[in-house]
């Protein structure tokens, strides 16, 4: 049962995951700010985690650099706010199910850049080369496909949705009137980082009392988004990544798309189109391309490592049977030139 621990956390894992997708996509489309949003959600992340950190690993963590303070910073300002910003925007103009496909190319992405600072290397001639330049090229056709290809659309799996989406169709008709959505999504996206300070300071208490009249929806919302995936998968993650490696926790990534896919149909009534099936599995393809290239050099690295370290302790024993030989010849000699003496 042990070894199958690791395997169940990563199902858990993705289907928190899938939850935070689809319960994101409602909230936005009940009328929800994204900037307010976010606020949401870290709040009610800060409120679990802080006591634990404090209570937990006072004792244990170490005095606060400059240079740290400032990489904590960066990663604060670069993962966390601009990043989720962003996303969120993405994801209230498009659907659930992109926005979980999109996310099988972070790794693809990571490796990329890594490539481009020269941290990482491709050797074209190996196998295991053509295989990570064959993923960056998928990753980057199926982000193409999904930005440029709609394609038929499928039915959804359930048409009488959970979550309604006429909160959102009355404030886009507010706002931008009959036939200008698309354009008004362009203008709203090029303005939004300028506007996210106010948006914080203003929204908030605007957002709560929109939300007033349905509170369990907004407190599951937050219960999920703040507790569940930023506290309880965070730990899970590396709970995972410690008892199997990251590059596991990333194969299972794909199993989020699908879950995604059907959650969104079914409890949003989404029409998913087919260039967003097409691109997902283009993105998965290039994922998997990528860790199988990353893994197979891997295990290269680890039989090279192997054989020297065998090489090494073969010349150790080498040497250390010449020592002996020596150490041998040397007390021949001395009994040859004593024996004389002793005849005497």
């Amino acid at each position: 049962m042990d070894g199958k621990k690791p395997y169940v956390m990563a199902v858990v894992i993705q289907v928190i995951y899938t939850g935070l997708y689809v319960v994101s996509k409602a909230a936005f489309d009940q009328g929800m700010n994204t900037f307010v949003f976010i606020f949401y959600r870290q709040a009610a992340a800060t409120l679990l985690l802080l006591p634990l950190a404090i209570i937990l690993e006072r004792r244990n963590a170490p005095p606060m650099s400059l240079r740290l303070f400032t990489k904590l910073f960066m990663y604060a300002l670069l993962g966390n706010t601009i990043s989720m910003n962003v996303y969120n925007i993405s994801l209230k103009y498009t659907s659930a199910t992109v926005g979980s496909a999109t996310s099988n190319s972070v790794p693809v992405v990571t490796f990329f850049l890594a490539v481009l600072l020269r941290l990482e290397v491709i050797r074209l001639r190996t196998l295991s080369g053509m295989a990570k330049a064959a993923g960056v090229a998928l990753c980057l056709g199926g982000v193409l496909v999904i930005a440029l290809y709609a394609g038929p659309a499928i039915s959804p799996l359930n048409h009488h949705r959970a979550f309604t989406n006429e909160a959102r169709r009355r404030r886009r008709a507010d706002e931008v009137g009959e036939g200008d959505v698309p354009d008004a999504a362009v203008q709203h996206g090029m303005v939004a980082v300028d506007r996210a300070p106010g948006v914080a300071a203003q929204g908030v208490p605007q957002q709560a009392a929109r939300h007033a009249p349905a509170p369990n929806k907004l407190l599951a919302t937050l219960l999920h988004t703040g507790f569940v995936v930023t506290g309880v998968s965070f730990y899970l993650q590396a709970w995972c990544i410690e008892k199997k490696g990251p590059v596991f926790l990333a194969m299972s990534n794909p199993l989020c798309f699908v879950l995604t896919i059907f959650c969104s149909s079914f409890f949003l009534g989404e029409i998913v189109h087919l260039g967003s099936i097409l691109g997902g599995i283009l993105l998965v393809a290039g994922l998997y391309s990528v860790l199988w290239g990353k893994s197979k050099e891997h295990n290269m690295q680890l039989t090279l490592a192997a054989a020297a370290t065998v090489q090494v302790k073969q010349q150790q024993d080498d040497s250390a049977d010449n020592k002996m030989d020596i150490a041998a010849d040397e007390d021949e000699k001395q009994q040859k030139l004593a024996s004389p003496e002793q005849q005497v």
